[in-house]
């Protein structure tokens, strides 16, 4: 489990640079999990991501007996434009997130919508995420056989109506939405695209 850490975290910097903050956050019955914060670069965008999640494959809720080294792994990517808001207390919610495998034995996979029942940080009009697909800005993390490689999944914070709205279209559909209206999906103020 350490080990796949370390290279997990190595591939972070590869991809992201320096961290320049962590936290870590443990939850009753499960594995620590870290969220750590990327600077903005030049493009004004902090980056927060899990280091933890990865640790073990994401089970198959009906499975009888969880494979403890084949399955499905993955850490979350954050993307927000700086100095907008107070997103640096999103750590909590995205380790609460990130330890939903462990704890409600929920299999993360891009279109999947992950909700925290509250603002993503102070003030935020957004309490949950849509799963984008991986491979952008970090690149998978192959692992020896027999392991699956961990993936790196983008969250784009989804406001209350918009949650609801892909609950009904799907997934695709609010992606289309967005692009169409031109949504810049890093602004950590932005209201709901229109839905009508």
């Amino acid at each position: 489990m350490a080990d796949v850490l370390a290279l997990v975290e190595a591939r972070l910097r590869e991809g992201l640079g320096e961290p320049d903050a962590r936290a870590a956050v443990t939850f009753l019955g499960t594995d620590r999990v870290e969220v750590l914060r990327f600077p903005a670069g030049d493009g004004g965008v902090v980056r927060y991501a899990t280091l933890g999640m990865s640790a073990q494959p994401m089970a198959d809720p009906t499975a009888v007996l969880a494979d403890p080294v084949k399955g499905p792994r993955a850490e979350l990517v954050l993307s927000v434009r700086s100095g907008l808001a107070d997103t640096d207390k999103v750590l909590r919610p995205l380790a609460v997130l990130a330890a939903s495998p462990q704890v409600e034995g929920v299999v993360v996979t891009p279109g999947a919508s992950l909700d925290v029942g509250g603002p993503l940080w102070p003030g935020a009009p957004f309490t949950a995420v849509l799963v984008a697909e991986p491979g952008g800005l970090v690149p998978d993390l192959e692992l020896p056989d027999p392991m699956d490689p961990v993936r790196f999944l983008p969250l784009l914070p989804m406001t209350p109506n918009e949650a609801a709205w892909k609950r009904v279209h799907g997934a695709q559909a609010l992606q289309e939405r967005w692009l169409t209206r031109g949504t810049d999906l890093r602004d950590p103020l932005r209201t709901s695209v229109p839905l009508d």
